[in-house]
């Protein structure tokens, strides 16, 4: 068992520190399935927009953000979740002058 908090993890800083990444939880503890990951966005940053075969289940910790696909955007807030297919084209845009996090989960074959 894994008991961690986000406050003794050391941030990914991507796109020069505009979005941070953490793995909470990943195949270097064991976990044999999925990759649970926490995503900070700053003001104004967005993640690329991009596809690939696995899905993602993201759950809004803190925040707004704006859910781009080809069917338009979609602004969501804290305790809102979305589903990504495989395949389906998607971004996730922070359009406020706060802070935004999510937890996005993947399956392993995704990476970290």
């Amino acid at each position: 068992m894994k008991i961690g908090n986000i406050s003794e993890m050391q941030p990914l800083e991507i796109d020069g520190g505009k979005i941070l990444k953490r793995v909470l939880i990943g195949p270097r503890d064991g976990a044999p399935n999925f990759v649970m990951r926490l995503f900070t966005l700053k003001p104004g940053a967005s993640t690329p927009y991009h596809t690939h075969p696995w899905e993602h289940e993201v759950f809004v910790v803190d925040g707004e953000i704006e859910v781009v696909s080809k069917n338009g955007r979609t602004r969501v807030s804290k305790g809102s979740f979305v589903f990504v297919e495989p395949n389906e084209e998607h971004q996730f845009h922070n359009f406020t002058d706060k802070e935004a996090s999510f937890i996005c989960v993947i399956p392993k074959e995704g990476g970290e």
